[in-house]
């Protein structure tokens, strides 16, 4: 399915019925809105895992323009381009109060929304994601944890764009970012991959982002969840993070035995934690 926007044709699909039975009517259920990693996939690693909150909400997940089978220029691959177009999906959807959750790239992408539009989530769920890039911490754990070898591609991959390097990346850095085997091995192969989105990412507006600022605008509940292992956004992004909410808003997590995308080494874990938070 598809949100037609003037510019852009935004995937998107859903899981779980948008209103419940109850008792003698129909009760609308919230949206929980998942927001994929990246840029340069699509939201096929948020499944099937976040399925699971379609029992209490309608899950929706996007493909952000110029990723996955989402249209759009390059020139509109911009944090607060893939912020808007959240607003823009609910809008054509007629989406109200939505909970926004965001792994990884996913999560810049929700702060950015809720940065712009600080009065429409409901709340925020922020996993494994950063403010700012922390290059200097990451590199420094990539080579603890695979040696000289995964520095210097994950240096060639950031600091120069290098195409191959990012191909290396996929099988000499990627398994670094959790301490667990993938549960769901199945779920990158399944991935729309678009090299040329990460890299114009990579090598433009990553350098230079921070989101702190505008987290200083945001109006609802965020919790915010990091993996003590995780070396591409490490616990200290997520500090930073909950340092620019106000104090009343922002529930920091650290798992200290997860890496990037603490539901994938702590499942049960990440879904207790998640459901008492939806709850709340």
């Amino acid at each position: 399915m598809f949100v037609e926007l003037s510019d852009a044709r935004i995937f998107f699909d859903t899981i779980g019925a948008g209103l419940g039975l109850g008792d003698g009517q129909m009760d609308v259920r919230p949206t929980l809105i998942a927001l994929h990693g990246g840029p340069g996939f699509d939201h096929a690693a948020m499944r099937p895992y976040f399925d699971r909150f379609a029992d209490t909400h309608q899950v929706l997940y996007l493909d952000h323009r110029g990723n996955g089978r989402s249209s759009g220029d390059p020139e509109t691959w911009t944090l607060k381009q893939w912020g808007a177009d959240v607003k823009a999906v609910c809008d054509y959807l007629g989406i109200v109060k939505p909970v926004v959750m965001g792994v990884s790239f996913g999560g810049m992408v929700a702060m950015s929304y809720a940065a712009q539009f600080p009065d429409h989530p409901s709340k925020l769920i922020l996993s494994s994601t950063a403010a700012r890039t922390r290059l200097d911490i990451t590199y420094k754990m990539m080579e603890t944890l695979g040696g000289k070898r995964a520095r210097e591609i994950a240096q060639a991959v950031f600091d120069d764009g290098d195409e191959t390097a990012m191909v290396e990346y996929r099988t000499v850095c990627l398994p670094l970012y959790n301490p667990k085997p993938d549960p769901e091995p199945g779920v990158r192969a399944r991935a729309i991959v678009r090299i040329d989105v990460a890299r114009h990412f990579i090598m433009g507006e990553q350098r230079t982002m921070d989101l702190r600022s505008g987290l200083a605008r945001v109006q609802c509940p965020t919790l915010i969840t990091a993996g003590r292992l995780d070396p591409i956004t490490p616990v200290e992004c997520a500090e930073e993070i909950a340092a620019s909410l106000r104090r009343s808003l922002g529930q920091l997590h650290v798992f200290k035995d997860a890496g990037h995308g603490v539901h994938r080494d702590e499942p049960e874990k990440a879904e207790h934690l998640m459901r008492n938070f939806l709850a709340g």
